[in-house]
């Protein structure tokens, strides 16, 4: 399925659409360049989560969690990453065995290291706005 986002608050609506649909532990891979929306939407998410703080993108740091009440928010950049497994220190297997809404940014710099996604979400420009890939991979999810 194809949505089209046409701006920064289409973007967030469809973050906030996910916060009701998707089960409590899972992960998502977001991909497409820079400036897509990748942190936009995990932005939306953890808006309608009840999350009033900052969403930054975690770009220097790789990783942002965020507590929201029972809910475990884990959101990965690894744009920067050199090796994969520089994930190994940051003990991104943990990440995966808790109960967690893991978001992975540029997943593809993760190689092996990273489990099957439940979900893919694939961000491409267009004229006025961006076409978001909607792939689900996990039949329990019902986006």
């Amino acid at each position: 399925m194809t949505v089209f986002l046409q701006d920064q608050e289409a973007t967030e609506q469809f973050g906030a659409h996910l916060w009701a649909a998707l089960p409590r532990k899972c992960v998502i891979f977001l991909q497409g360049e820079l400036g897509m929306g990748k942190t936009t939407l995990v932005r939306g998410f953890l808006r309608a989560a009840g999350y009033s703080g900052t969403v930054k993108s975690p770009t220097y740091t790789l990783v942002e969690e965020y507590t929201l009440g029972t809910c475990q928010v884990v959101h990965f950049d690894l744009y920067r990453l050199v090796d994969p497994e520089e994930l190994e220190d940051l003990g991104i297997r943990d990440y995966f065995e808790q109960e967690s809404i893991c978001f992975i940014e540029w997943p593809e710099q993760g190689g092996s290291l990273l489990p099957t996604p439940d979900l893919v979400l694939q961000f491409q420009a267009e004229q006025a706005g961006r076409d978001l890939t909607v792939n689900v991979l996990n039949n329990r999810l019902k986006i």
